[in-house]
């Protein structure tokens, strides 16, 4: 359990996850004393040490240098323990539930990002020392309760609403040789497009998969000895296995193909917008499918990018020539990233949300296309890049409106009200949650069993 936690949950909120672990004496008795109760619940000294060697392991990884340990930490533990402890109760009463669904997807992402940094699932389970199945089932508490904290936090978060005199008195509480730069900044769109298959390597892909298919159904040939040999997915060394996955993490023709299977059965050749695809459904929960596949990609070369480049500068040429057409509109209906089409092409920070993106921090392949913008309303030629995460990753093509464009500046008010709303608010948020966390506290039992210094009470990390 111990590797698990280490590898798979790591970069999780220490607060939210308790792991017991016993001290051993060098004599090899077991010794352990309670150091705190609250409500039913039991904290030993074990837990917290634990805990205290995650974070200190965590902020050394995260910030590169030695974390000395300090009773600080130590007691800052201990209250997260609690603090979490408490908080677990009161969703019980306020009946948060995390659907299984859902903690499952949460767990299939960590252990999928983890196969993907070892290499394989078999390396992953020679890593651990257990299987797939194994592994699961010891995140599978750790992960809800940490998700379930979660939930009950957003929700309380949720009732709070921060008026424009209180965003305007935060910000003139901050002295003016505090006040923050803020970088050069952009508002961008964009209008994407993926190049359509010649249609002989098209053919030729899908005649492939038909032939893998009669193979598998005629000719006595696995998904699994077939996948390794021939399949272009990421999981092609696994078999094509792809592990219990929510229907709604996969491409749309795929998860229709394998809902409409029966276990064990195998599909028709489907086709996505990775290639020609080959399932075998082995096991549904509820909307969560177990499936093995080939996949026979189209090879980049055999993409007509001509066809997509005269696409965009036609749809350019409407915008700017006609003054019906908006650029948020067209992404809107023609855009093929799934991501900022719904939002009329605007691109925004992952992060925070924000509209207004960083040069300093934008992606190269952005970054070169927004500095030959000048002007506000400027919409690029059509320039490629690799669309989505890089095991699936494809090239696509696209053109870039600038919005907006804000150069470097001491923050003020006027300029920045959204960016400062929204630090103002979150400020709001940590108030009301500290208080109400205090209040929990006085109407739960709590007690500690070894004397707490008062400077640590109500602290955390």
């Amino acid at each position: 359990m111990n590797k698990i936690y280490y590898i798979l949950v790591l970069t999780l909120s220490l607060g939210m996850i308790p792991m017991l672990v016993q001290a051993q004496e060098s004599s090899g008795k077991t010794v352990d004393k309670i150091v705190a109760v609250v409500n039913d619940h039991i904290i030993l000294k074990s837990d917290v040490d634990q805990q205290v060697r995650q974070y200190i392991l965590q902020m050394q990884q995260q910030q590169n240098r030695q974390i000395p340990f300090g009773e600080d930490i130590w007691y800052s533990v201990l209250q997260n323990i609690v603090d979490r402890n408490i908080m677990l109760d009161q969703a019980k009463r306020d009946s948060v539930e995390i659907p299984n669904q859902q903690v499952d997807q949460q767990i299939n992402r960590r252990i999928q990002q983890s196969i993907q940094q070892l290499g394989s699932e078999e390396a992953l389970e020679q890593q651990m020392g257990q299987s797939i199945v194994q592994i699961r089932a010891d995140m599978r508490e750790n992960f809800r309760e940490q998700m379930t904290v979660q939930r009950l936090q957003q929700q309380k978060q949720q009732e709070v609403q921060i008026t424009r005199p209180e965003v305007k008195e935060y910000f003139e509480s901050i002295p003016e040789d505090s006040l923050p730069t803020i970088p050069e900044q952009v508002s961008v769109s964009q209008i994407v497009l993926t190049p359509p298959p010649l249609e002989d390597a098209r053919q030729q892909a899908r005649n492939l998969a038909e032939q893998l298919r009669d193979s598998v159904l005629n000719h006595g040939k696995t998904i699994e000895e077939l996948a390794k040999r021939h399949s272009d997915g990421p999981s092609a060394s696994d078999g094509g296995k792809l592990p219990l996955m929510s229907l709604d993490e996969l491409v749309a023709e795929y998860s229709a193909a394998a809902a409409a299977l029966e276990p064990g059965e195998i599909s028709e050749v489907v086709e996505s917008s990775f290639g020609f695809h080959v399932i075998r459904l082995n096991e549904r929960v509820g909307d969560q499918i177990d499936t093995n596949h080939i996949l026979i990609s189209i090879d980049e070369e055999s993409y007509d990018d001509q066809a997509a480049i005269n696409r965009l500068e036609e749809l350019k040429d409407s915008i700017q020539t006609n003054e019906d057409v908006t650029f948020a509109d067209v992404a809107r209906k023609h855009s093929e990233d799934p991501n900022t089409a719904p939002l009329g092409g605007r691109l925004l920070n992952p992060e925070t949300g924000e509209r207004m993106l960083a040069l300093e921090q934008m992606d190269p392949a952005l970054y070169r296309i927004v500095l030959l913008l000048e002007n506000e309303g400027d919409i690029s030629e059509p320039k490629s890049f690799q669309m989505g995460q890089s095991n699936n990753a494809k090239r696509a093509f696209r053109i870039v409106r600038l919005n907006k464009h804000v150069e470097e500046h001491v923050a003020n008010f006027e300029q920045d009200y959204d960016r400062i709303k929204a630090v103002a608010l979150q400020a709001k948020q940590q108030r009301m949650i500290n208080s109400w966390i205090a209040d929990l506290r006085d109407e739960m039992y709590v007690e500690y069993k070894i004397p707490i210094p008062d400077k640590y009470r109500n602290m955390s990390l």
